[in-house]
């Protein structure tokens, strides 16, 4: 970075208090300047392509459009677009879609202070960034066999109470069909039964309620 110049930054976060929060630590360092707020995930589309910021702030959940598509959706055009969410969410599902969709760095929202400014400047000047307490998690995600989508349906389903019966007139297929997807899901998570398997899901963000 040339003398004189700051890193511009856009906030993105539905929630007001975080958005005065993350302003008033960054207006005072001398390298760094905030230069646009979006409050949902269309709004921070188009606040990027216009600003065209050196780094974006975001929250994981944004209404709208949820956190992966605006990163796919402002990395397709912007492919060097540094990213960096900061969000409350942890779960292993979340940090792998974001990190998958080109997020360069992944905080959660306790690490305001000195955490945040350094990961700032860190992922300005081309380092990835993963907070330490999901780091260890994520990886143990990329090594883990995927749930397919029809995986996902039948999960959501289970963990809405409903029978074996229920969820193939639901997803017009056998309840055979079920159970084998039942099955290929308890050992994917390594879990034996149907309401551990919908607990894991929850927790890790595979399926929400």
């Amino acid at each position: 970075m040339t003398e004189g110049t700051k890193i511009r930054i856009l906030l993105a976060d539905d929630h007001p208090v975080v958005r005065v929060g993350l302003r008033a630590m960054i207006d005072p360092e001398p390298d760094m300047e905030v230069v646009g707020e979006a409050v949902d995930g269309p709004g921070t589309v188009a606040a990027y392509q216009s600003l065209r910021p050196d780094i974006l702030l975001m929250d994981l959940r944004m209404p709208g459009l949820g956190g992966p598509e605006i990163i796919t959706a402002i990395r397709r055009e912007h492919p060097d677009a540094n990213i960096v969410v900061v969000t409350t969410y942890d779960a292993d599902e979340d940090v792998f879609r974001a990190v998958q969709a080109g997020a360069r760095g992944y905080l959660l929202k306790e690490t305001f202070g000195e955490g945040m400014l350094e990961a700032i400047r860190n992922v300005h000047a081309g380092r990835r960034l993963i907070d330490p307490g999901v780091a260890a998690r994520l990886i143990d995600r990329m090594n883990a066999p995927s749930i397919t989508a029809r995986e996902t349906s039948v999960l959501e389903l289970v963990a809405r109470g409903m029978t074996n019966r229920e969820i193939g007139a639901a997803l017009s297929m056998a309840e055979e069909t079920v159970k084998a997807h039942l099955k290929h899901v308890f050992t994917k998570l390594d879990v034996s039964d149907r309401t551990e398997a919908a607990l894991i899901a929850v927790q890790r963000g595979l399926i929400r309620l």
